[in-house]
């Protein structure tokens, strides 16, 4: 199976994604300090793209935002619930209830080369199944001190290859690593 499976994600200082109650009003307000026109790469990672998989919770999340962010990029919703696509997503959003494994090797057999993995249990689940290829993590100066963690419990060591470390004027710290399988 030759699929990259890359995460692209900001964390708080002590490695949370959200609030307890899933919130992310941390985010936007450390957001409102980027200059205009700066996305630190994001743009650029996208284009790399061939498929976002994400997890229910993300995508409802996403949804709730009004706008979405995505245009035309193919995206994965993976849940064992049926869930509801508005209209003018049904083109580019489907829904999947495949293991990781499963959704890669489909993947794969439909020759795509990238795929963005988006939302916490679901990165967890790619990255502890031995699917994850690179990690790229915005650090947001910001402690938390609780809330939905990126990682959260692992039953071995996933070691970690160091890319590359980019900072920024604004105080975020961006870090690039390989995950080495």
């Amino acid at each position: 199976m030759s699929i990259q499976a890359s995460v692209f994600i900001a964390t708080s200082l002590d490695g949370y994604i959200a609030r307890e109650d899933g919130k992310l009003d941390w985010l936007y307000t450390a957001n409102a300090t980027v200059p205009e026109g700066e996305d630190c790469g994001y743009s650029d990672f996208m284009k790399t793209v061939d498929v976002l998989v994400m997890g229910r919770k993300t995508y409802e999340k996403v949804l709730s935002f009004g706008l979405w962010p995505y245009g035309g990029t193919s995206v994965i919703v993976l849940s064992s619930n049926k869930i509801e696509i508005p209209n003018e997503l049904v083109q580019s959003v489907s829904c999947s209830s495949e293991s990781p494994k499963e959704l890669c090797k489909r993947l794969a057999n439909e020759e795509v080369k990238r795929i963005y993995v988006d939302g916490g249990i679901t990165i967890q689940r790619f990255l502890f199944e031995g699917l994850i290829s690179d990690v790229t993590i915005t650090v947001i100066p910001i402690v938390l001190g609780s809330g939905k963690p990126l990682f959260g419990n692992v039953e071995k060591d996933i070691p970690l290859k160091h890319i590359s470390t980019k900072t920024y004027d604004f105080g975020f710290v961006q870090s690039t690593y390989k995950v080495i399988n």
